[in-house]
């Protein structure tokens, strides 16, 4: 379903992504981990189109989405909900949660309000409640129903786990479980709590400082002795030379 092949990013005069490819084929959660500043979120904007690779090709269902401006790559069904959650604050759920369908305009709105109230029941409750006053996991939620109102065919998450209890992450990783087990939704998530993607994905990548280091399956990087030391056992990741010997 997307093909990412050979890109490079900068901002600025700062080269972020280095020849990065990797593949998410339909019906799959893919996962991508690293350390902070590894690049993990500016590949996710990238593949949205800001900011714009400066070498290589993204393809989306056959089609090269390289060079579309964002609001044509969100049309042809991919949803972003980016690190940081990015609510509107002073909307109310309700608003938030309608800006969100405005994406595809083919979509039967109370349809896919059902559909998420299906998947976060909490956000149905707080209807009329402004959303900078939802918890941290409540912000979380809504900014995932948000990217779903569109009915996407591919899901860009953005570290949906961080700064969030425990409970609350493992409900948030359920909905996402639920997501490709129930509906076929096509996943790509970046996080870093490894423990829980890795579990959770079918395939992984691991990147370090703008480069692609490792892929396997979820169970192959989780058994990664690198891997392990790294990110499952309380390090602060690894580098290319480590990666690669």
């Amino acid at each position: 379903m997307l093909t990412v092949s050979n890109i490079h990013a900068h901002y600025g005069h700062i080269h972020a992504l280095r020849d990065v490819s990797l593949e998410v084929g339909e019906g799959e959660i893919v996962t991508l981990i690293g350390a902070n500043g590894a690049g993990k979120s500016t590949l996710l904007m990238t593949i949205c189109g800001d900011p714009r690779t400066s070498q290589g090709t993204i393809v989306f269902d056959g089609q090269d989405i390289t060079q579309l401006p964002t609001h044509k790559i969100a049309r042809l069904g991919i949803a972003h909900a980016p690190e940081g959650r990015r609510i509107f604050p002073r909307m109310t759920v309700l608003e938030n949660l309608l800006l969100g369908a405005t994406a595809n305009e083919a979509v039967d709105v109370e349809s896919q309000l059902a559909h998420v109230f299906g998947l976060f029941p909490r956000l149905n409750e707080r209807l009329a409640q402004r959303g900078g006053t939802l918890s941290g996991g409540e912000q979380q939620m809504l900014a995932i129903a948000r990217a779903l109102m569109s009915r996407p065919r591919l899901m860009l998450l953005d570290e949906p786990s961080l700064g969030l209890a425990p409970i609350i992450v493992r409900e948030i990783f359920q909905a996402i479980a639920n997501l490709n087990k129930n509906d076929g939704m096509t996943v790509f998530l970046v996080e870093q709590n490894a423990h829980h993607a890795l579990r959770l994905a079918h395939r992984g990548y691991v990147m370090i400082t703008g480069e692609m280091a490792l892929s396997g399956t979820g169970t192959e990087l989780m058994n990664n002795e690198e891997v392990k030391a790294a990110y499952l056992e309380g390090g602060h990741g690894i580098t290319v030379e480590e990666a690669t010997s």
